[in-house]
């Protein structure tokens, strides 16, 4: 059976539908990642990359034939201005103060929105490594003032690390769940067809 990076066509085509039924009424796509993921056993993440994947696919007939007319397609990503980088960093280095972890910070401000708080997190983590010093300004900005000038940079590197890490660990435990699915399955196929050739015996 020809296979869609992974996907059969059927699975692939389900996907595009439930999608874009979903984008014709309104629903948001995290909320589609999450309902087909709950639809079909899959993890969100995993949905998420497949249909980026998908829309990425260009020079597959099938794909461009299964996305004809739903008015799918990839967004382009419109980098942040230095004015938006900041007022995105402020708001972080403000929640951190008031108790809130940078990991729920950047969940707030993204508003559910799993693409945007990449973007966030991806922002905040680069100019953390290399523009510490703007964080510094922001964090003396916003009335922040920790006791030393590195203190609040390392604290901030570990919190944000720590993220990254919670993050690797999730993809590695879905990568475990999927390998035992495919072996699951792959078993069960062993299974049917010596079933098969036992009934044509």
């Amino acid at each position: 059976m020809n296979k869609i990076n992974g996907y059969t066509e059927e699975e692939a085509k389900s996907l595009v539908d439930y999608i874009t039924r979903g984008r014709e009424s309104g629903q948001t796509l995290s909320k589609l990642f999450s309902g087909y993921a709950e639809k079909t056993g899959r993890a969100k993440g995993s949905v998420r990359n497949y249909y980026y994947a998908l829309l990425r696919s260009t020079g597959d007939k099938r794909v461009k034939n299964m996305l004809r007319g739903t008015g799918l397609k990839a967004e382009k990503i419109v980098q942040f201005s230095e004015e938006e980088t900041d007022r995105i960093l402020k708001e972080i280095l403000t929640q951190k103060q008031r108790g809130i972890s940078v990991r729920r910070a950047v969940l707030n401000l993204a508003a559910g929105d799993d693409k945007l708080m990449l973007r966030y997190q991806n922002k905040y983590r680069n100019v953390l490594n290399k523009q510490p010093e703007r964080i510094q300004r922001l964090m003396r900005e916003c009335g922040i003032i920790s006791s030393s000038p590195d203190e609040g940079q390392k604290r901030l590197e570990a919190e944000i690390n720590g993220l990254y890490d919670r993050l690797a660990l999730a993809l590695k435990d879905e990568n475990k769940r999927l390998t035992a699915l495919i072996k699951k399955l792959t078993d069960e196929n062993a299974l049917l067809k010596l079933q098969l050739r036992n009934l044509k015996d």
